[in-house]
């Protein structure tokens, strides 16, 4: 079953229960599927990897404004953008903890073989491409800085 159509499933199931926000949620997702869809050179059906992509995308913007609103004292609009990151997480593949991540960003420094931090384009090119979806790409760039800057720790 592709993702969109596990939204529009979603979206009835959301409709039926009225849940507003939930509903609001899978509404953007699909919104954004659709507008990849039909994009100038845009293909018809699209690959996993450009459907990791999109949620990825929805998930941080979400994320972000979140970050906003609670700047600004806005609780109630904050608690909207959560509640919609939620739903989206739903479809992201497990995110993977600080330990996980380092674990893997180990293998690949020593797969890569890089020695310090002058190597971090080689093992961020890697790592991003293996850990998209499963980890954020700012801690994957800053576990990796550290992980180059100081081996040891």
């Amino acid at each position: 079953m592709s993702l969109k159509e596990k939204v529009e499933a979603g979206i009835k199931q959301a409709m039926l229960a009225k849940d507003k926000t939930r509903l609001q949620a899978l509404r953007a997702i699909k919104s954004q599927i659709l507008l990849a869809e039909t994009e100038k050179g845009g293909v018809q059906a699209l690959t996993p990897d450009t459907e990791l992509k999109l949620l990825t995308k929805a998930a941080k913007q979400r994320r972000e404004s979140a970050e906003v609103y609670r700047a600004q004292s806005r609780t109630d609009l904050e608690e909207v953008e959560l509640a919609e990151l939620a739903v989206i997480e739903e479809f992201l593949p497990q995110q993977l903890d600080e330990g996980d991540l380092r674990e893997r960003l180990l293998e690949i420094i020593q797969r890569v073989g890089a020695l310090g931090p002058s190597d971090m384009g080689k093992v961020m090119g890697v790592a991003s491409r293996e850990l998209a979806g499963q980890a954020d790409g700012k801690a994957i760039s800053n576990a990796v800085n550290a992980l180059l800057n100081n081996p040891n720790a």
